[in-house]
């Protein structure tokens, strides 16, 4: 039975490395463009509070141009509907510096001696090996010391646009988004994935908002290609590294 699976595996090995071993040669492909549920790779899962409604066109009061709910005068051009595109602003720019020093010592000394007990302070030097002086008895003697120094200096700086589209109402009227963009240069692809929860009141007149002011953001940005895989680590070194216990 483990001969069939070993050789099961060893059939099936050069079909799942086919896709690498295409990319390798022709380079990273671009994905097919779809609905945004299927860009990515985890689904958000939301719990359902009650029977969402997708608000749909209000009619205008009597007599009055103005409709119910309008942010502007003619029409109001901001994402509301599932399908709506809005423009995400990435500006990311963080730093974090910690520095952390520690250092203890410590010196410890015993002493002690027995020069008078009971007058058989004298008979002790015949248990005792020879050499025994009642008055230093016990001597010890003993030093630590530690040091420790750590420091953490990371800077991470992001300034992108994109593009993301709405997936989902819910009860409440925030909105789930969800967009990706990819980018090919000769034979490297990068690519930027953002989703999260947004509300309808932070989105600007111009339809767009920062990513600052998305719930549980996801934001990632990456790539694949030829340089992508010079700068990642080996596979076999990375499991060295990972399960090696020293």
């Amino acid at each position: 039975m483990r001969l069939r699976l070993v050789l099961l595996a060893a059939a099936l090995a050069p079909l799942a490395a086919c896709s690498t071993v295409k990319e390798a040669v022709r380079g990273p492909q671009l994905t097919q463009v779809g609905y945004p549920a299927a860009l990515m790779p985890n689904e958000q899962v939301v719990q359902p509070m009650a029977s969402a409604r997708l608000p749909g066109p209000q009619s205008a009061s009597a007599n009055s141009l103005w409709r119910t709910g309008a942010r502007a005068f003619f029409n109001d051009q901001r994402a509301s509907r599932v399908g709506d595109i809005l423009t995400v602003q990435i500006d990311i720019d963080d730093s974090a510096k910690t520095t952390n020093a520690t250092s203890s010592s410590r010196t410890s000394g015993l002493k002690a001696g027995v020069p008078h007990l009971l007058g058989l302070e004298s008979s002790l030097g015949k248990i005792l090996p020879g050499g025994f002086d009642p008055a230093n008895a016990v001597e010890t003697n003993s030093t630590s010391s530690n040091a420790g120094a750590g420091q953490v200096n990371r800077s991470e700086k992001i300034s992108l646009t994109i593009a993301a589209v709405v997936t989902g109402v819910l009860p409440n009227g925030n909105m789930m988004i969800q967009g990706v963009q990819e980018v090919r240069t000769n034979t490297d692809l990068r690519q930027l994935t953002v989703a999260g929860i947004v509300r309808p009141e932070d989105i600007s007149s111009a339809n767009t908002i920062k990513h600052t002011q998305i719930a549980e953001a996801r934001i990632s940005y990456g790539g694949r290609g030829d340089i992508s895989r010079m700068q990642k680590t080996p596979a076999g070194q990375s499991l060295v590294e990972r399960f090696s216990p020293f």
